[in-house]
C-alpha cells in the first residue's frame, strides 16, 4: 500500500522552468528520493520506487543531479578494502 504527499508550489513554478506540470512533479519526486538516498535514509531500491522508476533508471538519473550512486563514506571504504585484503592475503 502506498502513502501519497502533496506539496503547494506556485502555478507558474513548472513554466519558469521551462517544465509541464508533470515533468515539474516528476523531477521534484526524483529530487527527493535522491537527496534521502544521499543522506542514507532510503536503499537505492526504496528510492527508485519512490521516484516512480526501476533501480537501473533512477541509479542512472543520480549523475544528472550530482549525487553519486555509490552510496559509501570513506571509512565505509577503507574498512570493505581492509576486508577485501584480509579474505585475499593467503591466496
Amino acid at each position: 500500500m502506498s502513502q501519497s504527499l502533496t506539496i503547494d508550489y506556485p502555478e507558474r513554478l513548472p513554466d519558469e522552468l521551462n517544465l509541464s506540470r508533470q515533468q515539474f512533479e516528476s523531477e521534484a519526486r526524483l529530487a527527493l528520493a535522491a537527496k534521502w538516498y544521499e543522506m542514507g535514509r532510503l536503499s537505492s531500491a526504496q528510492a527508485a520506487q519512490m521516484a516512480g522508476m526501476d533501480r537501473v533508471r533512477f541509479l542512472l538519473a543520480l549523475e544528472r543531479l550530482g549525487v553519486s550512486f555509490i552510496n559509501v563514506d570513506a571509512d565505509e571504504l577503507k574498512l570493505e578494502f581492509t576486508h577485501a585484503r584480509e579474505a585475499f592475503a593467503g591466496h
